[in-house]
């Protein structure tokens, strides 16, 4: 197998790279302290299409959502870093009160400043019928 088609180990990853992953595995475990440990003060959160907002606080609430009954699977497809961003393509589900989770394909940039996710901006694309659609 060559490098570039090795899976990456954490030993490989950069600090930014470390911090999305802890990130995520804090929505993975719904660990609020976790995920707001990994977050600047003045967050801003852009999910296109449903919310916007700033503030530890304000990101606190809004991390279980109207409809949370459990934490969701996320999977890295694949992550890429330049500078001091990192954009992560993700494939998962999440669990819904009506019993049938709703799969889903994410694309997240994540704007890391000081050794904090200072901005993070999703597109989320739930799946009804297939990988694409």
């Amino acid at each position: 197998m060559s490098r570039s088609a090795r899976p990456l180990r954490l030993a490989d990853m950069s600090a930014n790279k470390e911090l999305v992953n802890t990130y995520l595995d804090g929505f993975r475990t719904n660990d609020h302290a976790k995920i707001l440990s990994c977050l600047a003060d003045d967050i801003r959160w852009t999910v296109f299409g449903h919310f916007f907002l700033t503030g530890k606080d304000a990101y606190d609430a809004a991390i279980d959502g109207p409809d949370f009954v459990g934490p969701p699977r996320l999977d890295v497809v694949r992550m890429v870093e330049e500078g001091d961003t990192v954009m992560a393509e993700l494939s998962g589900w999440a669990p819904q009160k009506d019993g049938d989770p709703v799969r889903m394909s994410m694309a997240e940039v994540f704007v890391i400043r000081d050794g904090k996710i200072a901005e993070r901006r999703a597109w989320v694309i739930p799946l009804a019928e297939n990988d694409f659609r």
